[in-house]
């Protein structure tokens, strides 16, 4: 099913191929190529996954109506393929281990992946509808420090086209500081297809901001955040939050573990406050 899905995809984008030039008509080939790896190694995705391949890679293809610079095509490659690897991982099944469950239903699942190393897989369900919640996390993603503790600044450095930016995030102590200041830069696209959204991101390299005094260069991904409304209540979301993240230095693998779970658990609870105070106002 895969394989065929990706040649009816390229026959579709062919048109748009032909009239492209130079380093878009390259860079559309090479994502299409990447997806077509993807695809043809994949076990069998669910729905949902599937939708979303075939539209981010149609979508590729076309890269809108502007052309980019090479600088610009990079990072527009790294966010697909952090968007691709994200998917891959959340799509297989076996091997999740539950690390939290929390009585209201929010779970924190993990597996170790042997080119990746741990990855934690968080499940919940927030009382708002889609667009809310994506309104939140996408268009206001540099609020995220006033209502989330673990955060302490998001700063959009660049923005590429309609759906690709890059962040610096900075990252708030840890009680106790047991883990120190941490940022972050990293490449984040975003894809909304129907009923299906994903957020993903991953660590990169960006001129306008080297190495901080004071913080660790810590690296996420593969991360990446999935919103489908709640089959047959579409006034409730279901998310889910695939993260990676390697805090470099030097840190106890269990303290990591610990810290990495709860931050999850914690922010599903407060983007529930965050979202019921925004609807209140």
């Amino acid at each position: 099913m895969l394989p065929a899905t990706s040649k009816l995809c390229a026959a579709i984008s062919y048109r748009h191929l032909r009239n492209m030039t130079g380093l878009r008509r390259q860079a559309a080939v090479t994502i299409s190529q990447e997806l077509s790896k993807f695809a043809c190694r994949s076990p069998g995705p669910g729905a949902w996954i599937n939708q979303v391949r075939r539209r981010s890679s149609l979508l590729s293809s076309r890269l809108e109506e502007k052309p980019f610079s090479e600088v610009e095509m990079s990072y527009i490659k790294q966010g697909e393929e952090a968007l691709q690897k994200s998917l891959s991982i959340l799509e297989d099944q076996d091997g999740w281990k539950t690390e939290t469950e929390v009585r209201n239903g929010d779970k924190v699942l993990s597996k170790v992946l042997p080119d990746v190393g741990k990855v934690f897989r968080l499940e919940v369900v927030v009382d708002q509808p889609l667009d809310t919640v994506y309104s939140e996390l996408v268009d206001r993603m540099e609020q995220m420090g006033d209502w989330n503790p673990s955060v302490q600044e998001v700063k959009i450095l660049q923005k590429i086209g309609k759906d690709t930016v890059i962040t610096h995030e900075k990252a708030a102590a840890a009680p106790g500081n047991i883990v120190g200041p941490r940022d972050f830069v990293s490449v984040r696209c975003s894809r909304r297809r129907g009923s299906t959204c994903v957020l993903a991101g991953m660590a990169t390299k960006h001129g306008a901001m080297p190495e901080q005094d004071g913080f660790v260069r810590a690296e996420n991904g593969p991360t990446c955040m999935i919103l489908r409304p709640l089959p047959g209540r579409p006034a409730q979301t279901k998310l889910t939050w695939l993260l990676s993240i390697d805090l470099k230095g030097w840190l106890p693998k269990t303290i990591i573990n610990q810290v990495l779970s709860q931050t999850q658990v914690d922010f599903a609870n407060h983007l529930r406050k965050r979202l019921a105070r925004a609807v209140a106002a």
